[in-house]
């Protein structure tokens, strides 16, 4: 029997809660879907009234709720059932005193760098850590209110897409480090100064920082100088990561070995099945960087070029919460990528197989440009294929922003480019039509063209904006596998 999260005394004590039945929970959770035996259910109110699903919570497993209105279940009863989820994370992270608590935020990478942190964190010691891309004004305090009791480190995932939305969330966590892996032109839309107000929307993280703390920043980025000043405002010390000397951590050189190249004795062991049946193939890379003026070199798992400087914020974030050099080395060598965010696989067809590298979760212009990069320095025995669907929140610009992949394009020396949506209209225009693969105002209708064009060594990497259904194409892609069909 897993030890209690929160007895009801505890969470009614917390959150100022009458008691109504006595239980104790291993969890917390807000959505039935994902309940699990032994979970406080917290009945949220939106567009529906989470109260209405708690008998099916119940029927899950769930031991107590946390409720506003009578419920048939041992309950601890609030008036406001988000106001009492928030006091639930504030009261568990106070009653963890001695963890040392970091937050990651930026426009391109935060969920990556944030789980390669947790991989460090779990092998030094207990460790707790967002879950998902729970990353918002519910999934800060809703992880917080997991965070169990004796808890060593933890590391949160900060987003935000208006002003505003991250001084609040920096001010649950109190982190002692933070990490902006770059400021960019993403969700645009919503600031009327452009660029400027992401990266000041960006800068509230320090707004919770613990006096003191660390500000782990990006030197290579163009709000660097603006980061760190208002980093130095709260009496941060900052920890810079980058191409200059100057940085704490200087990348020196990033070079992959990828799939089907010489590597390592043990690799047959890493090219291991996902769920599907189809084979992994995962590259490595190795990174030269000098930190603190030492110079160290290590390996990944990894072939995006965003991995050279990912990777030394990672190192940063791991140093800044207390974990030895070598721990965050061993961690960084086993994290492996994520789905939708570059993880690879081996699709076996008629006459061969190619390479499907999967970065369908979500896009902006760096991310994008990053990616391209990324494929343009593969060695491939066939074609360099770009699947690219819509950058979704760009605002007024958004058809300049489509229209400037074409030169990235070229640049990587991409042999042909499928488009999908409306704002990729301006980029298929902008291509060559000896780049022009196929285009599709509605992703769906993309699929049949795609699938029939690709051949045995191809590398195809897929890439857009999760609402612009990216993933859609690169289940088509993954669904040709004949070891899969058999």
């Amino acid at each position: 029997m897993p030890e209690a999260l929160w007895t009801a005394d505890e969470i009614a004590k917390a959150v100022g809660g009458r008691v109504a039945g006595d239980f104790a929970v291993t969890g917390v959770s807000i959505d039935t879907r994902s309940v699990e035996p032994g979970d406080l259910f917290v009945p949220l109110v939106g567009a529906r009234d989470g109260h209405d699903f708690v008998p099916q919570a119940m029927g899950s497993g769930a031991t107590g709720v946390l409720a506003a209105k009578p419920v048939d279940a041992p309950a601890v009863m609030v008036e406001d059932t988000f106001k009492a989820l928030e006091a639930l994370g504030v009261a568990a992270r106070e009653r963890a005193p001695l963890c040392k608590r970091g937050a990651v935020t930026g426009s391109v990478g935060k969920t990556s760098v944030t789980r390669a942190v947790e991989a460090g964190l779990r092998l030094a010691g207990k460790a707790h850590a967002s879950v998902k891309s729970y990353n918002n004004h519910i999934g800060v305090p809703l992880t917080l209110a997991r965070m169990p009791r004796d808890t060593e480190r933890a590391v949160f995932e900060v987003g935000m897409n208006h002003a505003d939305e991250i001084t609040p969330l920096s001010q649950f966590v109190r982190p002692h480090a933070v990490a902006i892996t770059t400021v960019g032109p993403v969700h645009l839309e919503n600031f009327a100064d452009g660029e400027q107000g992401v990266a000041r929307a960006k800068a509230e993280i320090f707004a919770g920082l613990e006096p003191g703390g660390v500000a782990v920043l990006n030197a290579d980025n163009r709000w660097f100088g603006f980061l760190k000043a208002e980093a130095e405002k709260v009496g941060a010390e900052v920890w810079s990561f980058g191409s200059s000397p100057d940085c704490t951590a200087q990348l020196v050189s990033f070079s992959s070995a990828l799939p089907g190249e010489s590597r390592g004795p043990d690799d047959e062991a890493i090219g291991a099945q996902d769920e599907s049946g189809s084979r992994l193939s995962p590259g490595r890379a190795v990174v030269k960087a000098v930190l603190r003026g030492e110079p160290i070199e290590f390996t990944l798992l990894q072939t995006g070029v965003h991995w050279g400087p990912n990777s030394l914020c990672v190192l940063l974030m791991l140093e800044a919460l207390d974990v030895p050099r070598e721990t965050a080395l061993a961690a960084l060598a086993a994290f492996a990528p994520i789905e939708g965010r570059g993880a690879e696989k081996t699709i076996r067809v008629d006459g061969g197989a190619f390479t499907l590298v999967d970065e369908s979760y979500n896009a902006n212009p760096v991310s994008m440009q990053a990616a391209l990069k990324t494929l343009g320095a593969r060695k491939v025995a066939g074609r360099r294929v770009a699947v690219l669907t819509d950058m979704l929140e760009l605002g007024e610009d958004s058809s300049r922003f489509h229209a400037e992949l074409a030169g990235p394009i070229a640049d990587a020396n991409v042999d042909v480019a499928f488009l999908a949506g409306v704002h990729m209209k301006s980029l298929w225009e902008a291509l060559p039509p000896t780049r022009r693969g196929g285009y599709a105002e509605v992703t769906e209708k993309l699929t049949t063209a795609l699938a029939g064009a690709i051949k045995p060594g191809d590398v195809v990497m897929v890439k857009g904006s999760n609402g612009s259904r990216a993933g859609v194409l690169a289940a088509a892609l993954a669904a040709l596998d004949l070891g899969e069909q058999g």
